[in-house]
């Protein structure tokens, strides 16, 4: 469920009423790899527990309730670990659940209606899927393993080809490549596509892009206005 509420998060606010009014927090919350039973603590409480930045927390939360970093926060090299770990679960998310769900409905669609029109929202959604999971990839088993290097003050042996790879303007291109992909889908679904017995399947469809989509623009917010600048900053301290 898409919710964006207004309201500037706080260390002393307490974790479930925020949940209550936006639940998108619960992803979150599940992000960073904390239990959802929260009890009745705040963020403070829940961020010192398990040994987690509350900078980055609320940093992310206010996102969450809609307000964009201002770029005038300074992380340490642990904030930038909890930032990492928090990206790695997300890629689980989108790899392993949100984005199988909307093929699998999909490909219900396509049983109902045997029309070459869904058949091509199949294929373009496959196609785009792949074009994910390369990127999520390459950032798991390259861009993380080599920013963790960085930050542990080791320069890895490959540091000048990745460097090459990953500026804040490529991973811009790309995150506007996969948004406009995503607005494809969801114009076809809504303006275009001409399909029987579908009102159950197309809306479970469309919502999950919207929420796979408001999740995604988070994920790089974070990526091109707080990670890769501190990284930017960090490659040129150590070369």
């Amino acid at each position: 469920m898409i919710q964006t509420n207004r309201k500037y998060i706080t260390a002393e606010m307490k974790l479930a009423d925020l949940i209550i009014e936006n639940p998108s927090i619960l992803l979150l919350v599940e992000h960073f790899g904390l239990d959802l039973i929260v009890h009745d603590k705040t963020i403070a409480q829940v961020c010192f527990d398990n040994r987690l930045s509350l900078k980055v927390f609320l940093s992310f939360a206010n996102l969450y309730n809609g307000f964009h970093p201002l770029g005038r926060e300074e992380f340490s090299n642990n904030d930038i670990e909890d930032v990492i770990n928090y990206l790695k679960n997300s890629h689980n998310y989108y790899e392993n659940e949100k984005y199988p769900e909307i093929h699998n409905l999909i490909q219900e669609l396509y049983k109902l209606n045997d029309l070459p029109e869904i058949k091509l929202i199949d294929k373009f959604f496959q196609e785009y899927f792949e074009e994910v999971k390369e990127h999520l990839t390459y950032e798991n088993t390259t861009a993380f393993p080599y920013f963790k290097e960085l930050l542990a003050g080791r320069i890895p042996a490959e540091a000048e080809r990745v460097k090459q790879d990953f500026s804040v303007a490529e991973y811009s291109d790309h995150h506007t490549d996969i948004e406009s992909k995503l607005t494809d889908l969801k114009e076809l679904l809504l303006k275009h596509v001409p399909v029987q017995n579908d009102r159950v399947l197309r809306r479970k469809i469309i919502l999950g892009l919207f929420e796979v989509e408001h999740d995604l623009n988070i994920h790089s917010t974070i990526e091109e206005t707080i990670l890769m600048p501190f990284i930017d900053r960090l490659e040129k301290s150590l070369f």
